[in-house]
């Protein structure tokens, strides 16, 4: 029963996950008919933690539109970091201009610092209604669209024999096996969570970007998240472990392929997909692609200067042009003129 201090505070608690208890049990149930379908005890642990990895690959498929968006936010600060250097430099000693000046620079670039967080924080009331649902389905109460009979299956439910579902390391019931289980998924839990940041910032993310506030934020996420899934895994039943260890799952491989296929510019994640499609294009016979194309880049320029350029024919001027132009001759050229005039006058008296 809830305190009389939380009553409000659980009330609105239960009001916002309501939906999403029908929602999880939905698919839940939905995966546990098809496995029940294909030959699986209704009522064993196979079926039900089978079941609670379908519903996390559903969850992460439905997550990947917030995860290409979170790529691109992520990208974006990684080549805003020099520009974010340069306000430190030119505001450093006023943090309330900094901070405005930061802020503006964000929204001219239209990216969003939190947005490289939505996954996380989208992902967490799914979490808290799926660990409140097995929590309590040991307890035979039900939630969505499980029914008291389903609610205790799924609560009672042993993995293998030995591992009930609903159990976690600090409930074990003083079985050792089970302890020893959720001590391996926490770990794995752990472990998922570090390689998956390490791995961004190692290979995905620019020397410029390794350090600035947002770096620090990687690096402070990198080992605060590992901690906190570590202390707070051990309270958490087995079934809710096997989620959040096939998500991390998920999150590390779907990672990996974006790094590979869509590198941030000027990581080694890029100097390596280079280096992967020269030799490809080599063992297929074909141009390197890292070289331009012929009639491109320096052949181009080294064309232009070799070809001859066109001579551009002198306008003939009007006749009140040329007139203007006549005193400004030098004294000595209206001297010899002169000079001519009078011979060839002569001559021609002459004749």
């Amino acid at each position: 029963m809830t305190p009389l201090f939380l009553g409000p505070i659980g009330d609105a608690f239960n009001v916002i996950l309501t939906p999403l208890y029908y929602a999880v049990s939905g698919v839940l149930l939905a995966w546990h008919w098809i496995f029940s379908h294909l030959g699986l005890d209704p009522e064993g642990g196979a079926s039900w933690a089978l079941s609670i990895i379908g519903l996390t690959l559903v969850i992460r498929a439905a997550l990947i539109p917030l995860f290409v968006r979170q790529i691109k936010a992520s990208r974006n600060m990684q080549l805003m970091q020099p520009k974010v250097k340069e306000l430190q430099k030119k505001y450093g000693h006023d943090r309330e201009r900094l901070a405005q000046e930061t802020m503006k620079l964000y929204k001219d670039a239209g990216t969003n610092p939190f947005a490289s967080c939505l996954p996380i924080l989208l992902q967490m009331p799914i979490f808290f209604s799926l660990f409140r649902l097995i929590d309590e389905a040991s307890d035979g109460i039900s939630h969505g669209f499980l029914s008291e009979e389903k609610a205790r299956h799924f609560g009672d439910a042993m993995l293998f024999g030995k591992f009930e579902i609903s159990a976690s390391f600090t409930q074990s019931g003083g079985s050792t096996a089970v302890q020893v289980l959720a001590a391996f998924l926490v770990v794995a839990m752990t472990a998922t969570t570090f390689t998956t940041q390490r791995q961004l910032m190692s290979k995905n993310m620019p020397p410029s970007a390794l350090s600035g506030p947002y770096a620090q934020q990687q690096k402070m996420l990198l080992y605060i998240l590992p901690v906190v899934f570590a202390v707070g895994g051990i309270a958490f039943p087995i079934g809710v472990l096997l989620y959040w260890t096939t998500s991390n799952l998920w999150t590390m491989g779907q990672q990996f392929y974006v790094i590979r296929n869509n590198p941030a510019p000027g990581t080694d994640a890029e100097k390596a997909k280079i280096e992967r499609d020269r030799r490809r294009a080599e063992a297929k016979g074909l141009p390197d692609p890292t070289l331009p194309a012929v009639g491109e880049g320096t052949d181009t320029a080294v064309e232009t200067e070799r070809r001859p350029q066109q001579r551009q024919q002198p306008k003939r001027q009007p006749k009140s042009q040329r007139s203007s132009q006549s005193p400004s001759k030098s004294p000595s050229q209206n001297g010899q003129r002169g000079q001519r005039n009078p011979a060839k006058k002569k001559n021609g008296n002459k004749r």
